[in-house]
């Protein structure tokens, strides 16, 4: 599943790019990007766990092409990532805490790049990791050089940047603010909720089973409902939270929490 959905990821991409190239409408590009982005999004989160392919090369390399498409370092990515799962919800340790809730939740896209932040403030980085992250961060630039050389900048900025944010504020929205929420319960069966509903499975690709990824996180995203169903008899409203919030409209404006 997740090698189609990466081919089709990156064919989308490639679609966009040639689109632009044979004068596509800019509004046409930015559909293709968005919908790659958004599979990107999934994808890159599954192979920070391995689990995007069994093979380890292929799974390394679907996480750096899924995060230069994001914008991310796949290697800031998966170790910051880890860590979340360490500390859920725990505030001086979570990273992820921060982009839930250091201010409003149209805001929350921009506050991913808070991992980079505490990738280096925890010095996370181990033997040619942060080479990796050089590596990275040089092609990112290199591509942006490239594009301003040969006009392509309108692009860039249009169909890309703009996609990554609408993508990044909906993933937030769905990874991190919805399953987490209010952000207090630290403990294994309360850290994260569940919405059980299949269409929604498919739209955001599993993420309402947020919970079922965080007791099980090597399992792919399309098996987080099988385990669910699987083991349904032990998520009940006296053992996990079930459903999200509804009264969000704080957080939607403001979203800064003091104390």
């Amino acid at each position: 599943m997740n090698s189609l959905l990466f081919f089709l990821s990156v064919s989308l991409t490639l679609v966009s790019l040639i689109g632009y190239v044979m004068h596509m409408p800019l509004s046409v590009c930015f559909v293709f990007n968005v919908i790659s982005l958004h599979l990107a999004g999934s994808l890159i989160h599954d192979a920070s766990h391995k689990s995007a392919h069994s093979n380890e090369y292929i799974n390394g390399i679907i996480g750096h092409v899924c995060g230069f498409l994001l914008g991310f370092s796949f290697v800031v990515f998966k170790k910051v990532h880890m860590q979340h799962h360490a500390h859920v919800n725990q505030a001086k340790y979570d990273p992820d805490h921060y982009v839930s809730t250091g201010g409003p939740i149209w805001l929350i896209a921009p506050r991913f790049f808070y991992h980079e932040i505490y990738f280096f403030q925890r010095r996370l980085y181990r033997n040619h990791e942060l080479l990796e992250w050089m590596m990275a961060r040089g092609l990112f630039f290199l591509v942006l050089m490239a594009a301003w050389k040969f006009g392509a900048l309108t692009y860039v900025l249009r169909c890309w940047f703009c996609a990554a944010l609408l993508v990044g504020t909906f993933l937030g929205l769905c990874f991190d603010y919805l399953p987490h929420y209010p952000f207090v319960q630290t403990h294994r069966w309360h850290n994260a909720c569940i919405q059980e509903n299949d269409m929604l499975n498919w739209l955001i690709l599993g993420q309402n089973y947020h919970l079922v990824h965080h007791l099980w996180p090597s399992e792919p995203w399309y098996k987080y409902q099988q385990k669910y169903q699987a083991h349904q008899q032990l998520f009940t409203p006296q053992t996990c939270v079930l459903g999200w919030p509804t009264q969000i409209g704080y957080d939607l404006c403001f979203g800064l929490r003091i104390g």
